[in-house]
C-alpha cells in the first residue's frame, strides 16, 4: 500500500516542531546555567579575598559594638527596646576606615565592611541576649522575699551567665542557614538593607555587585522562560496563519521569535542604577554627624536639666496626676523613624487604651488603689497585666500560625501522595520545597519522540516553576559540619555548668535541658519569622517558654519563679542569636563575604558583648536607682509579672477578667492581620505587641516615637524619597543620646548636681 502522504507530513511538521523547541530549551538552559556559573565564581572570588577577615575589622567592629551595647542598655532599661544597629555599624565602619585610606597597607572592601557589621551587631544585641534589660533586673530587683528575693549577683557571676548563654544559639543558626537563605532564599529585609547600603558605600561595580548570585540568576531565569514563551507564542502565530511568506528565519531555518523588552537589563540601565544607588556617602556622613550632635546636646542637658524629660503639654493636671507627658528624646524621635508609621500609631493607641481610659477606670473603681506610677498597687501596675494578655494572645496566635503554615500549605499536596502510596514522593517533595536544583538539560538531547509527548505549555512553564538553582560559597569557606556539632555540644554543656554554677540547685538540671531544647526549636521558627517579615518575636517565644514550663515546674516549688524567668530567658538569647547571626549571613550572601569568617566573627563579638554588657549593667545600676527615676525598666515588670500569672501568683482585683477579654480581642486582631498579609487595610489592623507595649511604657516614650513615626510617614509615603536618609538620621539620633548617657553616667557617678 502506498504510505499515507498527509500522515507522514503531519509526522515531520510535529518532528520540525519537537527539534526546534528542544533548540529553544537549550538556549534557554544555557541562559540560566550561564547565570549559575558566573554567579559560583563570583562567590568564590570574593570569599578568597584576604579581607574577609582581618584583626582591624574585628577591632574596628568591636569598638562600634561597645558603643550601640551602652546605647542598647541605655534604652532598654528605660523602654525594654534596642536595636542592633547594623546599618549605623557599616557606615560608621566605612567613614573610619574611608578617613585613614592613605594609611591603609590593602583596601578596605565589601567584605571586610560585612565583618565590620557583624561584630558590631553581636556585641550590640547582648544586653537583650543575655537579659540585661528585662530578666536579671526581674531577678536582681523585683522578685519578693517569698519568691526567694530579690537575687542579687555578683560581677563576675554576670560575666559567667552571660557567657554562658551567649554561643549556643550562634552555632545553632549555621546548619539553619541553607535552608532559609540558599534554598528558600528568605528575603530577611535588615540584611539585604545592610547589603544594599555597603553596595552604595563602596561605589558598586565588580567590588560590590549587590546580589549578583541571586537577582543575577533570577533575571536569567525571566530571559530563559521568556524565550520559551516568545517562540511558543510566534509558532502559534504562525500554525494559525494562512501564508508564512516573510516571517524571518536563522540559519538553522527555525523562525526567530523578537525578544521581549521586559527580560532585557541593558548596560547603560545597569549603569544608571548604579549611579543612583552611589549617591554621595560624605552627604550620609554630615547628616549621621548634624543628628548625632543634636542629640548628645540633648542628652547632656538634659542630666542639667531632668525636667525636659517630662513636657507636660497636655497641662499640668493631666501630667501629675495620669503621667500625661513628653519625652523629646531625640533618641526616641529616631527610634519610632525606624519603627514606621504602622507600628508606632499603634503603640499610639495602646497608651490611649491603658493611660487614658484602663488607668483612670482601675483608680476610680477601687482596682488600683495606689498611686498612678505604683507597680504594686497603682494603675501603672494594673494595666500591665492587661497589656501582658495583648502580648501572649498576640505571640500565640503569630507562633501557632508559623507552625501551621507549612502544614496548611502542603498538606493537600502530601495527604494525595500519602494516599496514592507515593511515600518516596512525599519525602522527595519534602525535601525540595526548599529549592533544591533540578538540571535544565541532561548531557544527551532528547529524542523528537520524548519532545513530541510534552505540551507547549509543559515546556514552557518548566523553568518557571523550578526553583532558582542553589549557589553557595566554596566548601572550604563553610563551616565545617563537625566544627557545628561540637561547638554546639561544647556551648551546651558550657551553659548548664555556667547556669549551675552562678545559681546552684536553684534550677535542675533537667530544667536547663528542657529550656534549651525549646530555645532550639523556637529559634527554628524565630529565624523564619525575621527572614519573612524582619520581626524577630523575640518576646512571644520567651513568653511561650514560660507558659510551657508553667506546666512543668510546680507552682508548689518555692522556687517556680525563678525556674520560670531563666527558662524564658535561654529561649530568647537563643532565638536572638540566631536571628542575628542569619541576618549577618543574609548580607555577607549577598556580597559574597565568607560565612566561616562571619561565624568566627560573631563569636568573638557575642563573647566580648557577654563581658561588655555585663559590666556596662553593672555601672548603670550602680549609679542610678533602677527601677525609678531615669531607668523604670519596664519590661522587667513584663518578665515578672508572666511569671507569677502563668505560677498561679494571684492577679489584682478585676485584672483577669479584662485581661481575658482583651486577650480575647487580640488574638481575633492577630488573626486578622495574618490573614490580611499583602493587603492594603492589613495595616490599619492594631498588631497586639506594639499595643501592649503603648500600654507597659508610661506615654512620655510612645509620644516621643509617635512624633518618629509620623516623619518617616512624611518622608517615605508624602513626599515619596527613598528610606537611606531618614535611616541615617535615626541612627545619628539613637547613638548620640546612647553614647552621650556615658557622660551622663560620669557626672552622676561624681554626684554632679542638677540645675
Amino acid at each position: 500500500m502506498a504510505p499515507d502522504r498527509g500522515s507522514s507530513e503531519h509526522e515531520s511538521e510535529d518532528e520540525t516542531r519537537a527539534l526546534r523547541r528542544a533548540s529553544t530549551e537549550e538556549d534557554a538552559g544555557d541562559v540560566e546555567l550561564s547565570a549559575v556559573e558566573d554567579s559560583q565564581r563570583y562567590l568564590a572570588e570574593q570569599a578568597e579575598q584576604p579581607q574577609n577577615f582581618t584583626l582591624r575589622g574585628t577591632v574596628v567592629g568591636l569598638a562600634i559594638g561597645v558603643i550601640i551595647c551602652f546605647s542598647n542598655t541605655y534604652f532598654g532599661l528605660q523602654t525594654g527596646w534596642i536595636s542592633g544597629m547594623t546599618m549605623p555599624a557599616s557606615l560608621i565602619g566605612f567613614a573610619f576606615f574611608k578617613s585613614i585610606s592613605k594609611h591603609l597597607d590593602y583596601p578596605f572592601t565589601p567584605v571586610e565592611n560585612v565583618l565590620v557589621q557583624t561584630v558590631a551587631g553581636a556585641v550590640g544585641t547582648m544586653p537583650l541576649g543575655c537579659g540585661f534589660v528585662g530578666v536579671i533586673p526581674a531577678l536582681n530587683y523585683l522578685l519578693k522575699p517569698e519568691e526567694n528575693g530579690p537575687m542579687p549577683l555578683s560581677t563576675a557571676n554576670l560575666i559567667l551567665w552571660s557567657l554562658g548563654i551567649c554561643f549556643f544559639g550562634v552555632v545553632f543558626a549555621v546548619p539553619l542557614r541553607k535552608q532559609v537563605i540558599i534554598r528558600e532564599k528568605l528575603k530577611f529585609p535588615t540584611g539585604t538593607a545592610t547589603a544594599l547600603i555597603i553596595s552604595v558605600l563602596h561605589g558598586g561595580g565588580d567590588d560590590a555587585r549587590i546580589a549578583r548570585h541571586e537577582s543575577g540568576i533570577e533575571t536569567a531565569k525571566r530571559k530563559s522562560a521568556e524565550i520559551l514563551r516568545s517562540r511558543s507564542r510566534s509558532e502559534d502565530m504562525l500554525r494559525r496563519s494562512s501564508s508564512m511568506s516573510g516571517i524571518p528565519r536563522d540559519a538553522a531555518g527555525n523562525f526567530q521569535a523578537v525578544p521581549t523588552m521586559s527580560a532585557e537589563i541593558t548596560e547603560s540601565d545597569d549603569q544608571t542604577l548604579q549611579k543612583d544607588h552611589r549617591g554621595d556617602w560624605k552627604a550620609k556622613i554630615r547628616l549621621l554627624v548634624v543628628a548625632f550632635g543634636i542629640s548628645a546636646i540633648y542628652t547632656l542637658s538634659s542630666y542639667f536639666i531632668p525636667q525636659i524629660h517630662h513636657l507636660p503639654v497636655f497641662g499640668l493636671p493631666l501630667a501629675h496626676n495620669w503621667l500625661w507627658t513628653l519625652n523629646p528624646s531625640p533618641a526616641y524621635v529616631g527610634q519610632g523613624i525606624v519603627m514606621g508609621p504602622a507600628t508606632t500609631l499603634h503603640m499610639l493607641l495602646g497608651a490611649i487604651l491603658g493611660w487614658g481610659i484602663l488607668s483612670p477606670l482601675a483608680k476610680s473603681k477601687g482596682w488600683a488603689t495606689g498611686p498612678v506610677d505604683d507597680w504594686q498597687s497603682g494603675s501603672k501596675g494594673w494595666i500591665v497585666w492587661v497589656s501582658l494578655a495583648v502580648m501572649l494572645a498576640d505571640s500565640i496566635i503569630s507562633l501557632g500560625w508559623l507552625v501551621l503554615r507549612p502544614l496548611i500549605i502542603r498538606g493537600p499536596q502530601w495527604y494525595h501522595k500519602a494516599r496514592d502510596g507515593n511515600f518516596w514522593g512525599l519525602l522527595s517533595s519534602q525535601h525540595t520545597q526548599g529549592g533544591s536544583y533540578t538540571a535544565l538539560r541532561s548531557s544527551e538531547q532528547p529524542t523528537s519522540h520524548q519532545l513530541g509527548s510534552n505540551s507547549d505549555h509543559q515546556s514552557t512553564t518548566k523553568l518557571e516553576k523550578d526553583e532558582s538553582p542553589d549557589v553557595d560559597a566554596p566548601p572550604e569557606h563553610l563551616v565545617p559540619n563537625r566544627i557545628v556539632l561540637a561547638l554546639l555540644v561544647v556551648s551546651i554543656a558550657f551553659c548548664v555548668l555556667a547556669i549551675r554554677t552562678v545559681f546552684g540547685s536553684l534550677v535542675p538540671f533537667y530544667a536547663i535541658f528542657l529550656a534549651l531544647v525549646l530555645a532550639l526549636l523556637l529559634s527554628i521558627m524565630g529565624v523564619r519569622a525575621q527572614g519573612e517579615t524582619d520581626l524577630n518575636p523575640v518576646s512571644g517565644i520567651s513568653k511561650l517558654t514560660q507558659l510551657i514550663f508553667a506546666l512543668v515546674i510546680p507552682s508548689s516549688n518555692p522556687n517556680a519563679v525563678t525556674i520560670n524567668l531563666l527558662a524564658g530567658a535561654i529561649s530568647e538569647s537563643g532565638a536572638l542569636q540566631a536571628g542575628d547571626m542569619m541576618q549577618d549571613l543574609k548580607t555577607g550572601h549577598l556580597l559574597g563575604a565568607s560565612p566561616r569568617a562571619q561565624f568566627y566573627g560573631q563569636m568573638i563579638g557575642s563573647a566580648v558583648g557577654a563581658v561588655v554588657s555585663a559590666g556596662v549593667y553593672k555601672l548603670y545600676t550602680s549609679v542610678y536607682q533602677v527601677p525609678g527615676g531615669l531607668f523604670q525598666v519596664p519590661t522587667g515588670f513584663v518578665w515578672i509579672f508572666t511569671a507569677r500569672l502563668v505560677t498561679g501568683k494571684g492577679l489584682p482585683p478585676m485584672a483577669w477578667q479584662w485581661a481575658l477579654g482583651a486577650g480575647m480581642i487580640f488574638a481575633v486582631m492577630t488573626a486578622l492581620r495574618i490573614r490580611g498579609q499583602s493587603r492594603w487595610w492589613q495595616a490599619w489592623v492594631p498588631g497586639g505587641i506594639a499595643v501592649a507595649v503603648g500600654m507597659y511604657n508610661t506615654p512620655s516614650f510612645t509620644l516621643a516615637r509617635t512624633i518618629g513615626g509620623l516623619v518617616n510617614w512624611y518622608w517615605r509615603w508624602y513626599r515619596k524619597r527613598e528610606d537611606t536618609p531618614v535611616i541615617v538620621l535615626a541612627s545619628g539620633l539613637i547613638l548620640g543620646e546612647g553614647l552621650v548617657s556615658i557622660l551622663n553616667l560620669c557626672l552622676a557617678s561624681m554626684k554632679v548636681p542638677h540645675l
